[in-house]
């Protein structure tokens, strides 16, 4: 059974990952000023973490299946009819963009750093409503 408060803290941390970028990044200093793009990209990182952490807890607990990638486990909560499956396969594109920020898999591009900023912030309390959704 799912831990409920420990599934509200991520959530809620989630939240004010999306809070402080919203009030405090300035996109348009991503490209010139390194502690602006530091915090950009290190609160997104955290961001996305919690929504993977909050995911994998439901998967698990649910036994929703066993994902072969972080990515996979928002999959395994659309097939569940936990999230719609666009919303899945744009959090499963986070996942990916919190890779390249943890692992350092490539130089990270700015660009996509600024659009994940300006344009898929939704998407991260999307998930923490859906979730929410489906609380007993």
């Amino acid at each position: 059974m799912t831990d409920l408060d420990l599934l509200e803290k991520k959530l809620a941390f989630v939240e004010s990952c999306v809070s402080e970028l919203q009030r405090l990044a300035v996109a348009e200093k991503i490209d010139t000023d390194l502690k602006e793009r530091r915090f950009i990209e290190h609160t997104l990182q955290l961001a996305i973490q919690a929504c993977l952490d909050a995911a994998s807890h439901v998967v698990s607990d649910d036994r929703l299946g066993e994902p072969s990638t972080t990515r996979e486990l928002f999959l395994l909560l659309a097939r569940a009819g936990r999230l719609s499956q666009e919303l899945a396969q744009r959090l499963s594109a986070a996942a990916g963009f919190r890779n390249v920020l943890v692992h350092g898999y490539a130089e990270v591009d700015n660009r996509i750093t600024r659009d994940v900023l300006e344009h898929h912030l939704g998407d991260l309390l999307d998930f923490a409503a859906a979730l929410r959704q489906q609380r007993p």
